[in-house]
């Protein structure tokens, strides 16, 4: 993490939008009713209540404590936990939850365990602790969990990062989990993983598996609190890091077929420089029908690796213009997510950075190319104060177009001592797509929850009662996640695909899905992992607006083959099979068969 000293920052930005940033920045109830009227007066393309949410956390029976290290987050491996998955890990049609767990160094030392939780969907967006059976028991420091049925036999099964090293858990399809590590070759050895990712590179129908790694860290010889130039922030001693600490150098393993993977790091010329890792996407940018792969890296570049389609990668972030901030700087990356938020066919990417930073809104020029828009799409300024981890894009109104739900929060709990114009609690953000390129953040208007503060690390977003409204999960630091059920007031047509790859990796991760409704066009790729050390609900979310009916779905599969499908009524969930089209038709909130 990139702590910056402040006139450096006040420099390099005008005070006209610093200013302007600060007096959005409060979130909490106690903030003066000024000063939140003040920031709902700007002009509004739909009613300020039109997306609204509420925490339903304890009433759906969500009862977890994320535990992290001390509270004085005196290391940095205490301030990075909270990963969460979103999957339907007993194939019932109805998303579940599993929450990493972390843990504090004494506890590692005593080899006391904080496992995570594995929360089975009630078939009601309810939820029941089924971890005692799950056989997900490995004792460690967790930090981000990855999805992907790897094994291609219909179930999905669960990458696990731990400050030391990570864990297989292949899905026996009973409810319980096998731990396959070192049967599978990817334990990650020596290593501290942030997020992970499935996705099939070389179109061989396996899901290969990237693994970011942060820092190597000696838990006998850790760096002392506050002591060092890289234990400081803005001259107070805080936690030590990442700059000055050996870098982990990530690592990605190519599925063999056989339940086994090999690690081709070297080989592939991956991450050479041991950047600091936390954020993994896969994601075909260029459209040329392969994988490629954009790493959020702290205190460093970024990456983004081009595809050859020969099995090999270039790394092109600089020339591609995603590297570094629009003007030419090292960033601290932290969460990433992909989608066409405007609607022009081409996935853009959105990134979350440190406090005293803008976060990146990448927009794809068609061409091999980025432009960070953050600015005058009025996404960045909003954002310097703040520090971001997790993120997604999601059409939370169901009107066609992507929003944006950022988690933020502050790593050094010692800023609430100075008057910095930061806190380590935070609000979350709310980004409105207006339609026209830009955003209106509006999380203060929709609902009480999203105007308090928390220290947010994981986000993922889901449709848990299969009704066609996306909820959101997040993740907070030493405490309760946070489930907030989507109440908008209104909200247009939907529709769900659920895609199931034959020659194609089961699961379709890399499947391009083109939906034609009326006069929109909108275009989504299948995946799970993203955002930061997370995986969301994997079926895509489409909004149609008024629309009621699709016109026509195109889907290009990872295999080269492509479906058409013709008019289909909208509400509903659509299951496309590879070279079957459409076996299954499921209307909102009822209870379905497996969908494999």
């Amino acid at each position: 993490m990139i702590a910056r000293p402040w006139s450096l920052i006040f420099f390099l930005l005008s005070g006209i939008i610093f200013a302007a940033a600060l007096t959005q920045m409060a979130g909490s109830p106690q903030q003066s009713q000024n000063r939140r009227s003040a920031s709902a007066r700007p002009h509004q393309t739909a009613p300020a209540n039109s997306i609204s949410f509420a925490d339903v956390t304890k009433s759906t029976g969500i009862d977890f404590h994320l535990t992290c290290g001390s509270l004085e987050k005196r290391y940095i491996m205490e301030t990075m936990c909270g990963g969460v998955a979103v999957f339907d890990y007993d194939n019932d049609g109805w998303m579940d939850i599993y929450l990493v767990n972390g843990s504090t160094l004494e506890d590692v030392r005593s080899g006391k365990c904080h496992t995570g939780k594995l929360y089975r969907n009630n078939h009601d967006g309810t939820f029941t602790d089924v971890t005692a059976k799950s056989g997900l028991t490995h004792c460690g420091w967790g930090f981000g969990v990855a999805v992907g049925d790897y094994d291609n036999d219909g179930w999905d099964d669960l990458y696990i990062t731990y400050l030391e090293g990570g864990v297989l858990y292949r899905n026996n399809r009973d409810g319980t989990f096998s731990d396959v590590t070192e049967k599978a070759g990817v334990g990650n050895l020596g290593h501290w993983g942030t997020s992970a990712a499935f996705g099939d590179y070389d179109n061989d129908g396996n899901l290969d598996l990237y693994v970011a790694n942060y820092v190597d860290l000696d838990l006998n010889h850790l760096p002392e609190f506050g002591k060092g130039p890289f234990c400081q922030y803005r001259g107070i001693p805080v936690s030590c890091g990442p700059r000055g600490l050996k870098g982990g150098r990530d690592r990605l393993y190519h599925n063999n077929g056989d339940g086994t993977f090999t690690d081709v790091t070297e080989k592939l010329n991956i991450d050479s420089g041991s950047y600091y890792g936390l954020g993994v996407l896969w994601l075909d940018y260029d459209k040329d029908g392969c994988l490629d792969l954009y790493v959020a890296n702290d205190s460093s570049p970024s990456l983004l690796y081009h595809n050859n389609c020969h099995g090999g990668f270039d790394e092109v972030g600089a020339p591609a213009g995603a590297a570094y901030s629009a003007d030419g700087r090292e960033q601290a990356g932290m969460g990433i997510d992909s989608a066409d938020y405007d609607n022009d066919g081409w996935p853009d990417i959105v990134k979350t950075n440190f406090s005293d930073d803008s976060n990146n809104l990448y927009h794809n020029d068609h061409n091999g190319q980025f432009t960070d828009g953050a600015g005058p799409a009025g996404f960045g300024p909003i954002s310097i104060p703040f520090l971001g981890f997790g993120i997604k894009f999601v059409d939370l109104d169901n009107d066609g177009w992507p929003d944006v739900f950022v988690a933020n929060g502050h790593v050094n709990p010692q800023v609430d001592q100075h008057s910095f114009g930061v806190t380590y609690a935070e609000r979350p953000f709310l980004f409105h797509n207006l339609k026209n390129g830009k955003f209106e953040e509006v999380g203060l208007r929709a609902g009480a929850s999203l105007a308090r503060r928390y220290v947010g690390r994981g986000l993922a977003s889901a449709d848990f009662q299969n009704r066609g409204v996306e909820d959101i999960l997040m993740t907070v630091l030493d405490g309760s996640p946070l489930l907030l059920r989507n109440r908008a007031a209104a909200t247009g047509h939907w529709l769900l695909i659920k895609a199931v790859g034959t020659a194609s990796n089961r699961d379709g991760f890399g499947a391009q899905v083109q939906v034609k409704a009326g006069n929109l066009v909108q275009t989504g790729e299948v995946r799970a992992n993203s955002s930061f050390e997370s995986a969301s609900d994997p079926r895509l979310h489409f909004g149609l607006g008024a629309a009621d009916h699709i016109d026509e779905i195109t889907v290009h599969w990872p295999s080269g083959r492509v479906d058409k499908i013709g008019t289909e009524n909208a509400n509903q969930e659509l299951i496309i099979k590879e070279g079957a089209g459409v076996t299954a038709r499921i209307p909102a909130k009822i209870t379905r068969p497996a969908s494999r």
